[in-house]
């Protein structure tokens, strides 16, 4: 919770009046290279969600996350709806492993039942676009880390404000 990324693009939220909540699985807060079981990350997602939503009562909540986060908010929303969350925010959706190109991962994905919003760049590694196309529409030009190269002439931090941009115009239309 504590990556650059995450830092940047909460700013970059806060700049557009969203307001975010991070936190950190298990085996994130351990130092641990493996992932806890998927139970164990669902009910972390939910407990987050909870905490958001109690935080914040007044305030619409939309879930997501910056890859790993993201795929497992979409799992946890498909095996039971996350309470109060009116859409899912992901901002690099890992489709498969990198050289490793499957949709296995979005196989869940029919089973959410709210609007999601997938921020993609176009060179990530981990979502081969011709696999992703089908899962979704619209795609910024970067990597899996939204960094995009020189030649298109914007900085990072332009890129940051663009997703911030997307993602409070998205969740201000959901009701």
């Amino acid at each position: 919770m504590r990556h650059p990324f995450l830092a940047a693009i909460a700013e970059a939220l806060a700049e557009e009046s969203v307001a975010t909540f991070r936190y950190e699985f298990p085996y994130m807060q351990d130092d641990r290279k493996r992932p806890d079981p998927p139970a164990v990350l669902h009910r972390t997602v939910r407990a987050a969600v909870l905490a958001a939503r109690e935080s914040a009562p007044d305030l619409p909540l939309i879930a997501g996350g910056k890859s790993f986060g993201g795929r497992m908010t979409t799992q946890a929303q498909a095996d039971a709806a996350l309470p109060g969350v009116r859409g899912i925010a992901l901002l690099g959706f890992p489709l498969h492993p990198a050289g490793a190109p499957s949709v296995k991962r979005a196989e869940h994905l029919p089973r959410v039942r709210i609007p999601m919003l997938f921020l993609q760049g176009t060179r990530d590694e981990l979502a081969d676009l011709a696999l992703l196309r089908p899962i979704v529409e619209k795609l910024p030009r970067a990597d899996h880390s939204f960094h995009v190269l020189k030649r298109s002439g914007r900085t990072h931090g332009e890129v940051l404000r663009e997703l911030a941009r997307a993602l409070a115009d998205w969740g201000n239309s959901l009701s």
